[in-house]
């Protein structure tokens, strides 16, 4: 049940992200009279860093969203939860303190600390994946 909490929180942490771009987005456009197209794809309209920030933040979710999903549904599947169960939350805490990191700056030591709580999903994701592999129920 761990393992299917932390997807969701991963899942939640993800979805926040986009909803303080849209919020932003839609501040710009109501009180700055922004246009709504303003943030067309392959367009660089200009965002304060914090924002952007946040945008690349919500991008790295997005990109590793998809390998931990696939993982923990699958041990649910195979009814071997019990190989995600151990990991599933520090994957989340992790992400959320990967994307904490990201929205403080990305001075050298900023993205090296981000970068070691990348790892970290990284190094958990294999030993998840690891385990579904073998024969074993962990």
């Amino acid at each position: 049940m761990l393992s299917l909490q932390a997807l969701i929180g991963f899942t939640a942490w993800t979805l926040l992200l986009v909803l303080i771009i849209f919020a932003w987005r839609g501040i710009e456009i109501v009180i700055n009279g922004k246009k709504a197209d303003s943030w067309t794809r392959g367009k660089d309209t200009p965002a304060p860093g914090l924002i952007r920030r946040i945008e690349h933040a919500h991008v790295n979710c997005l990109e590793n969203l998809p390998i931990f999903a696939t993982i923990v549904l699958a041990a649910a599947a195979m009814g071997k939860s019990a190989v995600t169960e151990p990991y599933a939350m520090y994957v989340l805490y992790a992400r959320v303190a990967q994307t904490l990191t990201h929205m403080v700056g990305v001075s050298h030591w900023l993205v090296m600390l981000r970068a070691t709580f990348w790892t970290i999903q990284l190094a958990l994701f294999v030993v998840m994946l690891a385990g579904l592999c073998s024969g074993h129920a962990a």
